[in-house]
């Protein structure tokens, strides 16, 4: 639809120009385009497999969707009203199922869960670009002195192959472990979901990937958002406009920058505003508990998925998240025959 209506392929004058096709979401070019940072070819094979998902969507038995009501309600709506199959949001997924394994092989380093101990309530800025997306040398270097020179104590994740051409604990600047001396933890991979519930953690620095987001909304922690590709800006555009539980770093674009790095963790963690966010994250977290109980509105629509499933004469169920990129006709999927 995008791509019919001219806002796709993006040109760089355009990139913060409304999207209006879109209701109610506060959407610009650039947080519809999925495919930034890939070339012309790249492009053109991303765009077929959404294309191919959409007809997958409308020829399936039901749409699933790890979401919930409370904080998708209008789109929800939306997307029953375009779409001729039935539309299930069933999240928080790793709400309901809190004994599901990990979904990174990476190995957690639980030892980081002792330091947070060791911090006061709501102190500790978790940092965590999750698992596949990577930044140059350069921006890690900018991320470290703009972490340093913020004054705060964190918690950073720093995996393997997450910095291109190096070794991620190699890349840190000569000085920095002098400068965060006894406020800060290194790590190669952690237990998200038992950070972001630690009394400790204040603010989660994010990729802005679905399930990352979908942890922080469910553990009440604001966002300092940092989108690299797909789904991401648009999470974060959500995260800031309408939740308005984070703070895009840098508007969203452009390189990274200490200067600008500090102010952003400074204003998440310390300014008026920050206040405001902490407690509309709260309420999204209320919100996400409430929706998981008996009576809750996910529970329910399992209930009415499961007698669905049981009627439906096709096997092919089709599963995406988040909400809002479909609408576009866009989004990440699997299969799930039978």
């Amino acid at each position: 639809m995008l791509r019919d209506m001219g806002y796709l392929p993006a040109r760089e004058s355009e990139l913060d120009a409304p999207v209006t096709v879109l209701p109610p979401a506060p959407y610009r070019v650039r947080d519809v385009m999925l495919t930034a940072g890939f070339g012309g070819h790249a492009q053109d094979q991303i765009y077929e497999l959404v294309s191919r998902a959409v007809e997958a969507v409308r020829t399936s038995s039901g749409l699933i969707l790890n979401t919930f009501d409370a904080l998708e309600h209008d789109e929800l709506a939306a997307l029953r009203r375009d779409l001729d199959v039935p539309v299930f949001d069933v999240g928080p997924l790793h709400k309901l199922s809190p004994t599901a394994p990990p979904s990174s092989l990476l190995r957690q380093d639980r030892g980081c869960l002792e330091w947070l101990d060791s911090q006061a309530p709501a102190s500790v800025l978790y940092v965590s670009f999750g698992s596949i997306a990577s930044v140059s040398a350069g921006e890690l270097v900018e991320a470290a002195w703009g972490i340093a020179n913020s004054g705060h104590p964190f918690l950073w994740v720093l995996r393997p192959g997450l910095v291109r051409g190096a070794a991620a604990a190699a890349a840190l600047p000569d000085g920095f472990d002098a400068a965060t001396r006894g406020r800060g933890a290194v790590v190669s991979w952690a237990p998200q979901e038992e950070v972001l519930a630690h009394p400790a953690t204040a603010a989660f620095w994010t990729h802005c990937g679905w399930n990352s987001t979908l942890e922080s909304v469910c553990a009440g922690v604001p966002m300092l958002l940092r989108p690299c590709f797909g789904d991401q800006p648009g999470n974060a555009r959500y995260a800031e406009r309408v939740w308005r539980a984070g703070l895009a770093l840098d508007g969203g674009g452009g390189e990274m920058e200490r200067g600008k790095v500090e102010a952003a963790i400074r204003r998440l963690m310390e300014e008026d505003d920050a206040a405001g966010m902490r407690r509309r994250a709260g309420e999204l977290k209320s919100r996400a508990a409430e929706c998981i109980t008996k009576a809750g509105s996910s529970c329910l629509i399992i209930d009415k998925l499961g007698a669905a499933r049981s009627r439906a004469d096709a096997s092919t169920w089709f599963f995406l998240a988040p909400v809002r990129i479909k609408d576009a006709g866009y989004g990440t999927g699997t299969f799930d025959h039978g």
